[in-house]
């Protein structure tokens, strides 16, 4: 398996909310609307900045307030990283828009 997708599914790691306009707001807008988030691994050599499809049913913002900022959003969804299909899982304060998150590995992609 790739050392990258390894690395970042063995246990928690910090994240933040990643992509061209990491706000509140968009957050917001690409959970509900758009089903398409970026969360940013900071931990890797420069950052690794990840585009994940949202899975709605398994994603909770419950206990998210987005008018106040506060709360925790519980995301989740997949993509492909290095040629293998992944699930990511983060837990996003919306006070500061960091929190914790990690990778699981569903299978390999064969070019």
């Amino acid at each position: 398996m790739n050392e990258l997708v390894q690395r970042l599914a063995d246990g928690d790691h910090p994240v933040t909310v990643g992509g061209p306009q990491p706000t509140l707001a968009e957050l917001k807008k690409r959970i509900i609307e758009m089903h398409y988030v970026f969360i940013k691994f900071t931990g890797t050599r420069g950052g690794t900045d990840l585009g994940v499809r949202v899975d709605t049913d398994a994603t909770n913002i419950s206990q998210a307030n987005f008018e106040q900022g506060t709360g925790n959003a519980h995301i989740e969804g997949t993509l492909t990283l290095n040629y293998v299909k992944v699930r990511c899982i983060a837990d996003i304060d919306l006070a500061t828009l960091k929190g914790t998150g990690h990778l699981v590995a569903l299978e390999e992609v064969h070019a």
